[in-house]
């Protein structure tokens, strides 16, 4: 096996530059930083992304170092073996192996002229609609934000902090839209997570993401026992080997790239998901349109999406994946679908 003599793998950094202060249970910021990925070959330029919010150990110098690794004996057009390869480099660099994977997988798609989505003969019909994600703030903070989610049919909002019921009654004050929570981690105690459950339900929830730390399973599967509605895994699941562990645990997982090394391993967590009755929710962190790009090829196998992270950032470097009737849906264009926009990054 050999790489050709003109492939290169060329990394960028670069700063998201969110529309609003960002805050969740346990961190609150305005930037994103990533790291942008071109592989090229054969005359074909995969992007790829590395999105490195601040509660994750990945920073773009370790991005760029796991990068470098990247050998130079890869069969790009055997993509399983590919990846099987990038992944046993070292332990952990999830972001970093999903900017590969991603690159790759836009790469693939380009020199044989398909849409991954059309890859996988997916129904784009299929795609449920996607939520826009509202951080924790003030009463008059988030019903600024309601607005923004005009092009949206969903709102999903942070909770888990001193003044959940507050924010959530603020919300529902000025919309009457379908709405999820997402507490972070921030409930302690699962008397009070339930109490809180309920009360959501009330409020007209449909889910709740990671209510309580991603380690209190016992408490977790108490809670879904006991639930109204369904009780969704995120930081509890990271890749393909955690949905074992806590499949009695939650009704769903939530399967985010940047967690679990990206498209190839999403696609097997689908399918891993739904053997254990799980059900399946695709997200992301705050993300350029390449990486929501990369994951809207996988919408139609969801039974919910909450893939809005190029929505919240000013200085989106790309163009794909578009708000069509609440939904988050692929362009036509091959690979993961997107055009890179007058570039902002300096050659290397």
């Amino acid at each position: 096996m050999s790489l050709k003599s003109s492939t290169r793998l060329r990394t960028h950094r670069y700063t998201l530059e969110l529309k609003h202060q960002f805050t969740i249970a346990n961190n609150s910021r305005a930037t994103t930083p990533v790291v942008i990925l071109e592989l090229e070959s054969e005359g074909f330029t995969g992007y790829g992304e590395a999105s490195l919010p601040p509660y994750l150990p990945e920073k773009q110098e370790s991005v760029e170092h796991f990068l470098s690794l990247v050998p130079t004996s890869l069969e790009l057009e055997n993509i399983e073996q590919c990846l099987g390869i990038v992944d046993r480099l070292a332990t952990e660099n999830h972001a970093a192996k999903a900017a590969f994977d991603i690159a790759l997988h836009d790469w693939y798609g380009k020199k044989i002229g398909k849409a991954w989505h059309q890859i996988w003969g997916l129904d784009l019909g299929r795609i449920p609609t996607t939520s826009f994600t509202i951080g924790i703030d003030t009463r008059e903070g988030v019903q600024r934000k309601v607005p923004e989610a005009a092009d949206y049919r969903t709102i999903k909002v942070k909770l888990g902090g001193p003044n959940d019921r507050e924010i959530l009654s603020a919300i529902r004050e000025v919309t009457d839209k379908p709405l999820r929570v997402d507490a972070n981690q921030g409930w302690t105690e699962r008397n009070e997570a339930l109490k809180n459950i309920e009360w959501c339900a009330g409020q007209g929830v449909e889910l709740v993401e990671q209510p309580m730390p991603r380690d209190r399973l016992d408490d977790h599967q108490w809670l879904t026992q006991r639930s109204p509605i369904p009780i969704i895994a995120d930081e509890a699941v990271q890749r393909l080997t955690d949905i074992a562990i806590v499949a009695e645990c939650y009704h769903g997982i939530n399967i985010k790239l940047m967690k679990c090394t990206g498209m190839h391993e999403a696609y097997a967590m689908i399918a891993g998901a739904r053997k254990h009755g799980l059900k399946v929710m695709l997200g992301c962190m705050t993300e350029t349109s390449c990486a929501i790009s990369a994951a809207a090829q996988l919408s139609p196998l969801a039974d919910w999406i909450d893939l809005d992270g190029a929505a919240l950032v000013r200085n989106d470097p790309f163009d794909g994946a578009r708000i069509v009737n609440g939904r988050v849906t692929p362009s036509s264009k091959s690979g993961i679908g997107v055009r890179m926009k007058e570039k902002p990054f300096q050659p290397r």
